[in-house]
């Protein structure tokens, strides 16, 4: 007669694994993905420093010299690049997502070359954007 098997049973380990980043290989796409969520998140904190550099245009001339002061120093002025970055590569995934709902885009050489326009299309707007500020000045 067999013997009974008297082991714990875990039924958590019979489960399928939930989808993690564990689990799929990184590809561009997904990377993207979570690029645009977090300059989505960063675009908050550079609206507050916009409405701070705002508030004191309209408070008074020495709340004014003082944002202007931090938005020219060093930092100011890297914050300011990487908002400027975030901006565009958030518009420019927003553009792929929308035409990704039209129903285009979603074979395999368009949603690479989507993500990577993404990707490519961000730096060269933020670089462009820098050069024309300090061309302007």
């Amino acid at each position: 007669m067999a013997e009974l098997d008297t082991r714990p049973v875990n039924p958590a380990l019979n489960r399928p694994l939930s989808p993690h980043l564990g689990i799929y290989r990184p590809m561009l796409t997904m990377m993207m993905s979570i690029t645009h969520r977090i300059t989505g998140a960063a675009l908050y904190a550079g609206t507050l420093l916009l409405a701070w550099w705002l508030l004191a245009a309209a408070t008074d001339a020495k709340s004014f010299e003082t944002a202007a002061w931090f938005m020219a120093s060093p930092i100011g002025r890297l914050i300011l690049f990487g908002f400027t970055w975030a901006l565009f590569h958030h518009l420019l995934g927003g553009l792929r997502h929308f035409v990704w709902d039209m129903g285009r885009g979603m074979d395999h050489p368009e949603r690479e070359y989507l993500a990577q326009g993404t990707m490519i299309g961000g730096i060269v707007l933020t670089i462009l954007v820098w050069i024309a500020a300090y061309m302007a000045r």
